[in-house]
């Protein structure tokens, strides 16, 4: 199977010389039936992916950007043929400084036909603040955590499910498109494990409330494999899989093997964030978003089409990595010697 999945990084996605080196394999179709024949859903043909850099990765990372870098981030990360880019978020900039420039960000990106920017709301302030700017898709986020939900919203969970109400009625009648985020969907920080029945709950709830989409998150990236899959089989109970996507994180170094077993099961949307944006704020030192090189580098090994043009979108990592003066956290952007 891995030998299938090699291929030189910036090569083009088929047999021959690429434009930025050689392509090893052509096999990848052979891989795709491989991987399916667990007794699971075939893979997904064409898989989704909702880019989260600019928003969930930059407002975890320690240096405050600029908001021109954070358009020029935006712009290139559009031409690179993401098909939704998580723009930024309306909270309160005492609260996460890094999005306080969120008004001239949405004013500054260029929008690219096809291409969506959903944007952060907590609640209906923020809200109304983003459709305001310009935002035409919104997001709201829950934890099926009642400790995490506490400490990261000040309510509990039941609490804040109720103010996503007010967020939906508006969204509603304004028919603005919203998504539900879930955190700590495989363990938590301060409870450490999460029932799935519990994540099934939460996740049921804000799919009836009106969620086009639910995002179920591995904030701490300690889920396993097998982890991932019995939290799926209990929330795919209660909510179609075609309104489901995965975040994950990388901490422990299991997000692509999380991310493979989703899309066994059915699920073909994934989060990712360019350059690995965005450390753990939990285990300190560790890598915190997924890369999104590294997922399209695993889907593309997969025949599995995105739409992105993985070359475009290493650039778009290197260049925010030189604003950040980081390295990246991308093993593909790694393994083609980008910064």
């Amino acid at each position: 199977m891995a030998a299938g999945l090699v291929r030189m990084v910036c090569g083009s996605f088929g047999p021959g010389p690429g434009p930025r080196g050689v392509a090893l394999s052509s096999s990848t179709a052979a891989v795709a039936k491989a991987v399916s024949l667990s007794g699971l859903k075939p893979l997904p043909e064409k898989v989704k992916i909702v880019e989260v850099g600019p928003r969930d990765g930059l407002q975890n990372e320690k240096t405050i950007v600029p908001a021109d870098v954070k358009i020029r981030l935006i712009d290139m990360l559009s031409e690179a043929g993401l098909p939704v880019i998580e723009a930024t978020s309306f909270v309160s900039p005492k609260w996460v400084p890094q999005m306080a420039d969120q008004e001239e960000v949405m004013r500054g990106i260029h929008r690219k036909p096809g291409v969506s920017y959903p944007v952060l709301t907590p609640n209906l302030k923020g809200y109304r603040a983003a459709v305001k700017a310009g935002a035409m898709e919104v997001a709201i986020f829950g934890a099926a955590s009642e400790l995490f939900s506490k400490r990261n919203i000040n309510c509990s969970v039941e609490e804040s499910l109720q103010r996503f109400e007010e967020v939906m009625s508006a969204a509603r009648e304004e028919k603005v498109p919203v998504r539900g985020y879930v955190s700590c969907v495989l363990g938590c920080p301060y409870e450490g494990s999460v029932s799935p029945s519990r994540v099934a709950e939460v996740a049921q709830r804000l799919y009836s409330m009106g969620c086009y989409e639910v995002s179920l998150g591995d904030t701490v990236g300690m889920g396993t494999p097998g982890g991932m899959a019995a939290m799926l089989e209990a929330v795919m109970r209660e909510v179609p899989v075609h309104a489901l996507a995965v975040h994950c994180h990388d901490t422990y170094g299991q997000a692509l093997a999380n991310i493979l077993v989703a899309l066994q099961n059915g699920v073909s949307v994934v989060d990712a964030s360019v350059a690995g944006l965005g450390g753990c704020p939990y285990a300190q030192g560790a890598s915190g978003n997924v890369a999104t090189e590294d997922v399209v580098y695993m889907l593309h090994g997969l025949s599995i089409h995105t739409g992105v043009d993985l070359p475009k979108l290493m650039d778009a990592g290197s260049y925010i990595c030189r604003s950040l003066n980081r390295r990246t956290s991308s093993k593909v952007a790694q393994a083609s010697c980008k910064l």
